[in-house]
């Protein structure tokens, strides 16, 4: 840490700066304006405060909130999920074996009367530690170390949280849990010595199914999407549960009510689906239960019918108030034909393809469609395995 940085002086130039409208890399060459401090160390304040504008609000308001390189900040949690997950945990001791910038730590401290914090970066730790103090937070207890390590010398401890990261040496959009430091299933039992209760975060590339493999006394996994983008999956585990665990999808949504729906895993597996031609209303289904997979219990909780096993878009006749996607009325079905399609005069409209075999940017091209306007247009499969145009008009 550079102490210079958080002089009044320049935390209020910090601030000025990161307020308006900013090129960086004209900043860096035009250089500092402060004899002791690099343009490096300020830049890096600076585009810090304009990230946590996007995600972390606390800290965006606080003065002396020094902020660390931006690979910290992408790989921290936002302030909406941070919070959505410390409503799951309580108790007296949790420890977080993966600190990072200490964002899920605290909101962890509004429900736990001690928090461990544990971070592997020397300078990082001193990062939180800092803010932890400009923050006014006293019940979290900044470590530097090994979160592995640090484990056997604490006591008591309700609840473990780990954030694990992927190996560098890790390719490919899906990944497993073993090719993440710390190798979460490889440790599990040691944690389990400390702890009945885990909480693991992990990334939505993550496929569930193998996680689920990796994993013993899985109790709950919520998928959590902001904005209808699934930002993370959380693994609650409990070293004595056997049963079949509840998936809990939300997506949050600060500008209106966020959308809940929970499933057993055994239902999803169990339960039949029904299949129909296109109705009155059309539903698709939001990014949470699309990760989550639990598409066969939605037709028997919503009295819905499924397009196709493979569409993932739901129809019914009579409209369904709650259900956690878009909704849509259809005003017109037609069949998968340049002529039909020409007829209605489209020239603008919204297009998303459900188990389609042409691409939104192929089909805008054939059809000479726009984007934006005040129509939906779905192509898709119907249970009859016949290609479909639906133009439909969204339900708000």
């Amino acid at each position: 840490m550079n102490k210079e940085v958080l002089e009044t002086e320049v935390q209020e130039y910090i601030f000025d700066q990161s307020e308006t409208t900013i090129d960086l890399t004209k900043l860096i060459l035009s250089g500092s304006p402060f004899p002791n401090i690099s343009v490096q160390a300020i830049a890096q304040q600076i585009q810090g405060r304009l990230k946590a504008k996007q995600k972390l609000t606390v800290w965006y308001q606080t003065k002396g909130i020094y902020y660390p390189p931006t690979l910290n900040l992408e790989q921290t949690s936002s302030e909406i999920t941070a919070r959505y997950k410390s409503n799951l945990i309580s108790g007296e001791h949790l420890v977080d074996l993966t600190g990072g910038f200490g964002i899920d730590d605290y909101f962890f401290s509004n429900h736990f009367s001690k928090v461990t914090h544990c971070e592997l970066n020397e300078e990082l730790s001193l990062i939180v530690k800092h803010n932890l103090t400009v923050l006014k937070i006293d019940n979290i207890v900044p470590i530097t170390g090994n979160g592995l390590d640090i484990l056997k010398h604490q006591k008591n401890v309700d609840w473990i949280y780990i954030d694990p990261s992927r190996r560098h040496e890790s390719k490919g959009k899906v990944f497993f849990l073993e090719d993440c430091l710390p190798n979460v299933p490889e440790q599990l039992n040691y944690l389990y010595q400390h702890s009945q209760q885990i909480l693991i975060k992990t990334s939505p590339l993550l496929d569930i199914s193998a996680g689920l493999q990796s994993l013993n006394g899985v109790k709950e996994i919520h998928c959590v999407a902001v904005n209808n983008e699934v930002k993370e999956l959380l693994w609650v585990l409990d070293k004595n549960f056997l049963g079949s665990p509840i998936i809990k999808t939300i997506n949050l949504n600060s500008k209106s009510h966020s959308q809940e729906f929970s499933f057993n895993l055994v239902d999803e597996h169990t339960d039949s689906t029904t299949y129909n031609l296109p109705n009155a209303y059309l539903y698709e289904p939001n990014a949470a239960i699309m990760k989550s997979g639990g598409f066969n219990t939605l037709t028997t909780h919503f009295n819905v019918d499924k397009l196709h096993p493979n569409s993932h878009l739901y129809t019914s006749s009579q409209i369904i108030d709650n259900f956690p996607g878009r909704s849509f009325i259809i005003e017109n079905s037609i069949p998968y034909q340049k002529s039909a399609l020409k007829k209605l005069g489209i020239i603008k409209a919204n297009i998303t393809t459900r188990n389609f075999p042409e691409t939104v940017i192929q089909l805008r091209k054939k059809f000479k469609i726009k984007d934006g306007g005040d129509i939906y247009i779905f192509f898709t499969t119907n249970c009859e395995s016949q290609k479909t145009i639906l133009i439909c008009k969204k339900i708000n």
